[in-house]
């Protein structure tokens, strides 16, 4: 057994020499073919791929080489390392190439890098790994005993898959002399063995005969099959069935249902009774066919027990016999030909394809590599292949069944920067049955667009005085590109204001575009600055594009009016901005002009002219948007000769800002009087100070009355309240006299506030002024008790009842509390506006009259009142 276990491998080893001779010599060819045993185990060697292509190992590794075939299953693979082509699947030829004498297996050999393919045909040996089967076992045959010696008894044919010298050769039978075995040779060479009788049958002599039926192949060492044969030998039955029909064909389609009843054979015998019973049975009968049909031996119907499909088998061929109960038959041949139906929708697989393409690429490149085929057969295998002409792709063929997706036109990732490539394969059935592949394609970007500026131009308004560091406004520039090569940058062009270099009153900010002030603008000696802004992309190289700024600066009111005439008098000069007007000047007369700009400019260098301050008011008057000075009226003779005007210059800022001239004016009919008024002014400070120690001695005077006024009335309190303290105290004689009419601290205060005043002086007329404080007249009086009423003494009710409300006092006069518990009035009753202190003071002067009880007391009262107080109601 070993030394035929050596010999087998030895010729495996021969058949693989002849494939590699025979595939290098078919190499130059752009074709190659190997040969190789079937049963190999995985990883055996097929062929040298990179030898016989004359590819380098490492271009094999660096272009990503591999192999792929159009079956589900993947037979060989690629060894990156070696270029050898190996088994990737253990190779059954008989599973594979079922029924086919020559078998091949096709692959292609994908080199992604060079975007190539290349074709390998494998041819898969024979070897003898199967013995010869016979589709049953055991068999029975039933012989009348009168068959005549030389009858022929067709038996079951054994099936060998192996093909060539290792299939079925030769027949062998044994076991009894009546019998003997012929082998008949078709047409198509196929071997079918037959029983001959040999010598007459004596059913008496032996009922049964066991023979043996051996088939053998010409494989080394030879295998055999073996099948039992039992020869039952009946009484006579003269009449065979007949078949209809010697051939029985048949046309379905593919896609018949499963169960479906394909045909009916129909046989006949002549015989009677139970020698006339027919029965139908498969003579060759393979796993194939069990598996696919099943024929009724009752009715010889032929129906379908698995679903056929075309592209599997295309045809089917089997021999019935029908027998009666004596064992005598006939034979037919039914043929089942499968028409094809268009249920297979064309197939594409992307071999090779590119996940992302730069934009620049040139018009023709190579993106996929697609293999498209279809099951179906004739027309209905036709395949058409297109893609969607929105797309910038276009197919073109490469080999048999192999397209190429190349770029249409030159690509632009600013307007697509992501393709979605669908290739659409249709065949020519009909309907037609479509199936598609998309491929996702990204667009590389290149730096191919400048930054463009949101704007055209950019200005900007700006107000003087801006803090440094201020934002003035924002550019924004945007690229289209993407990456870094959309990444903007923004910086200044070189320029100058007023001799100094730009960057030192502006920047940008790089990223953002933002250009800040650096310094404080001022309007009167910048007012507009222009400058050029650069918007630069990261690529490599680097695009950029300009922009114009113009920055406005915006006037504020920052500058008061400067006066021009009159000029500002000098420390130590005489008169300046003297004016001459005769006394006989009409009114309207031009006296002078107030001259004054301002260094601003629009509404704040607008300028107005009031007249403040004047001597003798009405006598001059003042344009207000010429700043003439020109008499009001006709000079009289008791106007002073000599008058002060100042006169306020404003403009129209927000808020306004202002300055004052000062002119004297000197009514005079000549140069002379004007001399003389002049110099008659040349010491003011003597009479000044005279009045000012007046004013001081009055003021005095005055503070030391009203000391002598406090001290009395403290006086009368503490008399009034020694006379309380030696009163009984249950008399209750005092009870009920109010508060108010005594008088306090705060009520010698309120009494001295009610004498402010004003003194005015002026300097130049001699003349001094006093008025008295509008708010310090009051003209009202809180009334008195009628004299035929007795005053209520204090603690007693003023009202005569005991918690009546502080309304009802004499007077009418409401209270409040203040400092130290006591109470003063707040407003009288009346019209008019009452003065606090002026009824403070003319309370407590009622009260002290009424408690010392007499009239020459209340007259006293009455006139130590204030002289601007009014009388008393």
């Amino acid at each position: 057994m070993c030394t035929a276990r050596e010999g087998r491998w030895g010729r495996r080893q021969q058949a693989l020499l002849c494939c590699v001779l025979v595939a290098a010599w078919e190499a130059a060819c752009g074709q190659l073919r190997y040969s190789v045993p079937e049963e190999l185990p995985k990883g055996s060697f097929v062929g040298d791929v990179a030898k016989d292509l004359a590819l380098q190992l490492a271009a094999l590794r660096d272009r990503g080489a591999r192999v792929v075939s159009a079956d589900r299953t993947q037979y060989f693979a690629l060894h990156a390392n070696s270029g050898h082509l190996v088994t990737a699947e253990r190779l059954d030829r008989e599973q594979l190439c079922r029924l086919v004498e020559r078998c091949m297996l096709h692959c292609e050999l994908i080199v992604e890098g060079e975007m190539k393919v290349y074709e390998i045909e494998v041819g898969i040996a024979d070897i003898n790994d199967n013995a010869p089967r016979f589709g049953e076992a055991e068999k029975e045959l039933r012989m009348s005993e009168m068959t005549p010696p030389g009858s022929r008894f067709p038996l079951s044919k054994a099936y060998d898959p192996d093909v060539g010298v290792n299939s079925l050769q030769s027949y062998e039978l044994s076991g009894d002399e009546h019998f003997s075995l012929s082998v008949q040779v078709g047409a198509d060479g196929e071997k079918r063995p037959e029983l001959v009788l040999a010598k007459a049958l004596d059913r008496e002599e032996a009922a049964f005969h066991e023979l043996v039926l051996r088939a053998m192949d010409g494989g080394e060492p030879s295998r055999t099959g073996t099948a039992r044969i039992r020869v039952s030998v009946l009484d006579a039955n003269d009449n065979a069935p007949v078949f209809s029909h010697a051939v029985y064909a048949v046309r379905v389609p593919e896609d018949v249902p499963m169960g479906s009843t394909l045909l009916t054979l129909t046989a006949t015998d002549a015989d009677e009774g139970i020698n006339s019973e027919v029965k139908y049975s498969v003579i060759k009968l393979t796993a194939e066919l069990t598996e696919r049909f099943f024929l009724d031996p009752q009715t010889g119907s032929i129906r379908l027990l698995r679903i056929l499909d075309f592209e599997e088998g295309d045809s089917y061929e089997m021999e019935v016999q029908a027998h009666d109960s004596g064992e005598l038959f006939d034979t037919a041949t039914v043929s089942i030909s499968v028409t094809d139906v268009n249920d297979n929708a064309p197939e594409i697989s992307v071999r090779s394809a590119l996940n992302e393409i730069s934009e620049d690429a040139p018009s023709g490149t190579v993106v996929a590599l697609l293999h498209v085929q279809d099951r179906d057969s004739g027309a209905n295998g036709e395949v058409r292949c297109s893609v969607v002409e929105s797309v910038p792709f276009r197919l073109e063929r490469a080999l048999d069944n192999y397209y190429s997706v190349v770029t249409a036109r030159e690509l632009d990732r600013e307007e697509v920067s992501e393709y979605n490539v669908t290739v659409w394969a249709s065949d020519g059935g009909s309907p037609s049955l479509r199936s598609s592949a998309v491929l996702a394609l990204r667009v590389l970007d290149v730096n191919d667009n400048a930054p463009v500026f949101a704007e055209a131009r950019y200005s900007a308004r700006l107000p003087e005085n801006n803090a440094e560091g201020a934002l003035v406004l924002t550019v924004r520039a945007w690229d289209a590109d993407w990456g870094q090569n959309a990444r903007v940058r923004y910086r200044l062009a070189e320029g100058r204001v007023r001799g100094a270099p730009l960057s030192s009153y502006v920047s940008v900010q790089a990223e953002t575009g933002a250009l800040y002030a650096l310094r404080s603008f001022d309007y009167e000696e910048v007012r507009e600055v222009g400058l050029w802004v650069r918007a630069e992309d990261g690529g490599a190289p680097a695009l950029s594009s300009n922009v114009s700024v113009r920055l406005l600066i915006v006037d504020e009111n920052d500058n008061a009016p400067q006066v021009l005439y009159p000029p500002a008098a000098a420390a130590g000069a005489g008169w300046t901005g003297v004016e001459l007007a005769p006394r006989s000047a009409e009114p309207g007369a031009l006296v002078a002009k107030v001259v004054a700009v301002d260094a601003d400019a629009g509404q704040n260098a607008w300028l107005s002219y009031e007249l403040a301050k004047a001597t003798e008011p009405g006598l001059f008057r003042v344009g207000l948007h010429s700043g003439e000075v020109r008499t009001a009226r006709s000079p009289l003779a008791r106007d002073a000769p000599r008058h002060s005007l100042v006169v306020v210059v404003k403009d129209q800022g927000r808020p306004a800002l202002s300055a004052t001239a000062t002119l004297t004016v000197v009514l005079a009919e000549g140069v002379a009087e004007l001399l003389s008024e002049l110099g008659s002014a040349a010491a003011p400070a003597e009479p000044a100070g005279s009045l000012t120690r007046w004013l001081v001695l009055a003021v005095a005077a005055v503070s030391c009355l009203f000391l002598a006024f406090l001290l009395l009335l403290l006086a009368l309190r503490l008399r009034r309240w020694r006379r309380s303290q030696l009163l009984p105290p249950a008399s209750g004689a005092l009870r009920g006299v109010p508060a108010s009419h005594f008088v306090g601290i705060d009520g010698v205060r309120t009494f001295l506030h009610s004498y402010s005043h004003e003194v005015s002086l002026t300097a130049d007329s001699r003349k001094s002024q006093r008025r008295w404080a509008a708010d310090s007249c009051c003209n009202t009086l809180p009334a008195r008790p009628p004299p035929d009423k007795a005053a209520p003494l204090l603690g007693e009710d003023a009202a005569g009842a005991r918690g009546a409300p502080p309304d009802a006092l004499p007077g009418n006069v409401p209270w409040r509390r203040v400092r130290g518990d006591r109470r003063f009035p707040r407003k009288m009753q009346g019209g008019g506006a009452r003065c606090e202190p002026c009824v403070q003071f003319r309370a407590e002067a009622a009260g002290a009259a009424v408690h010392h009880g007499g009239e020459e007391r209340k007259e006293r009262s009455a006139a130590a009142s204030p002289a601007h107080c009014g009388p008393a109601r």
